[in-house]
């Protein structure tokens, strides 16, 4: 019998998944990151969480993403089979080379998409220094 690597890799992923967590309940959402030349955009996927489940917060260059998705409702007569999707606390943090306009950075949650908008902030005018 030949060696089944999808098998070998399915027992990788669970694994990790039982250290990531005391109750397996670690979880990073996917996210996209990219960069337009006035501006960085966060795309996150984050179905089934509410605003009120999402933090962010600007320090710096450095923006964190910290979230909280509830486990489904469990009872005596539930038996799951599989379980995929994840639940519980996550946090990402994203730092970025340019420094960012902080009052003007902007957030929307659709369709359980989050998308954060980044301006850069436009250098400031040359200064002449004077040598004494």
């Amino acid at each position: 019998m030949s060696p089944n690597p999808w098998r070998d890799l399915r027992g990788w992923q669970e694994r990790l998944e039982r250290l990531a967590g005391p109750h397996g309940d670690a979880w990073a959402p996917p996210i996209d990151v990219f960069e337009t030349s006035d501006r960085y955009v966060i795309a996150a996927e984050l179905p089934g969480l509410v605003r009120d489940q999402i933090e962010l917060a600007m320090e710096d260059s450095r923006l964190t993403i910290r979230g909280r998705r509830v486990e489904g409702s469990r009872g005596p007569d539930v038996h799951y089979h599989q379980v995929e999707r994840g639940h519980g606390a996550f946090a990402r943090t994203f730092e970025f080379a340019d420094k960012i306009d902080v009052d003007r950075v902007s957030a929307d949650l659709t369709d359980g998409v989050l998308t954060v908008s980044l301006p850069k902030r436009a250098p400031g005018p040359a200064r002449k220094i004077e040598v004494r």
